[in-house]
């Protein structure tokens, strides 16, 4: 009797929704880094790219939903496609990861987008108030007692640097500092007899690179110096944080140079003592 052997296996097909899982998951990707370059190097205005990091984020849980569809499909009908699955929840929890924790601070901190050592004499914007006047961009004036009283009561380690250096020391080494932190300096002067030292500079958050502007006035002090610092943000009314962390930041960095380059005093040193005479008696 001749034996019969039965057909050769035949894998089960890849399924569709899982494949479309994993490009959505892929796309998200590409479309947040395109958004992050068109910010960074300002290709577009920031309300398009925007446009288009929130599209991303879309396109990212859509891929998680289409995953969860297409594991019921497999689970139906047996088809192929888990890998594809897991490759668009890990690609898609990355994409969402740091949104969904600036969502978090955006809960949690104020919504405010202007911080000063100095709110009732706050440092001016004056070279970088022509780059605040475009539309959709938050005035160059101080956003005002509300936004101060917020502030003191979030952020209420930030106040003015009283330092026990002269005015132009105190500027050299707050300009350095910022030059080390690669802002983009607009505007500076040295302090003089009748003049307030200032320092303008464009900084940018470290992922998305928005631009938040600083302002620095040095002023003399007695024999010492007085240091403001104001940063806020171009555009939005809530900053997450980002200035407060910029402002604090400088603070320490600044108290640290002036402190590392004071010369260091020496105590003097007590007289040594004398051993005393061995005295003979006369008998």
């Amino acid at each position: 009797m001749a034996r019969r052997f039965s057909a050769p296996y035949q894998s089960e097909p890849v399924s569709s929704l899982a494949t479309w899982a994993r490009n959505l998951a892929v796309f998200s990707v590409v479309a947040v880094l395109v958004s992050i370059v068109i910010v960074r190097f300002g290709f577009l205005e920031v309300k398009p790219a925007l446009a288009a990091f929130f599209g991303a984020l879309a396109c990212a849980g859509l891929s998680i939903l289409t995953g969860f569809a297409a594991f019921v499909a497999i689970w139906q009908n047996g088809s192929r496609g888990m890998g594809r699955i897991l490759l668009a929840f890990l690609i898609s929890a990355v994409v969402l990861a740091y949104p969904a924790y600036l969502g978090l601070q955006y809960r949690k901190l104020p919504k405010i987008h202007d911080i000063t050592t100095d709110p009732i004499d706050p440092p001016r914007f004056e070279a970088l108030a022509r780059l605040r006047s475009v539309d959709g961009a938050n005035p160059a004036i101080y956003a005002g007692l509300y936004s101060a009283e917020q502030q003191r009561l979030a952020y209420p380690e930030i106040e003015t640097l009283e330092l026990e250096v002269p005015a132009q020391r105190a500027y050299e080494v707050t300009l350095a500092l910022i030059n080390k932190r690669k802002w983009r300096v607009v505007d500076e002067r040295a302090p003089q007899p009748r003049r307030d030292g200032r320092i303008e500079a464009i900084a940018q958050t470290p992922i998305m690179g928005f631009r938040e502007d600083v302002s620095v006035r040095i002023k003399p002090d007695r024999e010492g110096s007085r240091v403001d610092i104001r940063s806020s943000s171009r555009y939005f009314e809530s900053d997450l944080g980002s200035n407060a962390a910029r402002v604090a930041s400088l603070i320490d960095d600044i108290n640290s140079a002036v402190d590392a380059a004071k010369p260091a005093v020496k105590k003097p040193q007590a007289p040594a003592k004398t051993q005393p005479k061995n005295v003979k008696k006369e008998r």
